[in-house]
């Protein structure tokens, strides 16, 4: 049985690097991944800039940010609305399960049904079967396969 926690999400503003930072690093942690610092400086830059298309937002209990959620709006050849790519989503490890994970999927698509966006998607590794069990109960599963070359 998992304990629900009070929880506050907010956009990320200039004020809260130092909140997103060990977030992001742990999400890194996560995917055994490790990103350039200079492009997560871009990153950051980009989800203060109202010209950019990527926003993020953290989830703050009790003082303390102990989830992140970033997404990016793009256009998309099947409807005239946009789509809305949740790139990437993070709770620390102590307080997974806790419902912030589901909380900061509403926020998203909370943001994505104000810009008219038609649809929220995202991506999963396969072996992050504790997510998925959210995923199955908010979303639908589409079916297909990613495929991807680095450039």
């Amino acid at each position: 049985m998992s304990v629900r926690i009070p929880v506050e999400i907010r956009p990320v503003s200039a004020a809260d690097h130092a909140a997103w930072l060990p977030l992001w690093q742990g999400y890194q942690r996560f995917y055994m991944t490790e990103i350039a610092a200079a492009t997560s400086e871009v990153t950051w830059q980009r989800f203060l800039d109202p010209g950019e298309p990527m926003f993020a937002a953290l989830a703050w209990h009790e003082g303390q940010a102990i989830g992140l959620v970033h997404w990016v709006v793009h256009r998309s050849c099947w409807t005239v609305g946009d789509y809305c790519y949740l790139q990437d989503l993070f709770i620390g490890k102590e307080l997974r399960s806790s419902g912030v994970g589901r909380k900061l999927i509403e926020h998203v698509y909370t943001q994505a049904k104000e810009a008219g966006c038609s649809r929220v998607h995202w991506l999963t590794h396969e072996s992050n079967s504790k997510a998925m069990l959210l995923y199955e109960r908010i979303a639908e599963r589409s079916g297909f396969v990613q495929y991807r070359k680095l450039l």
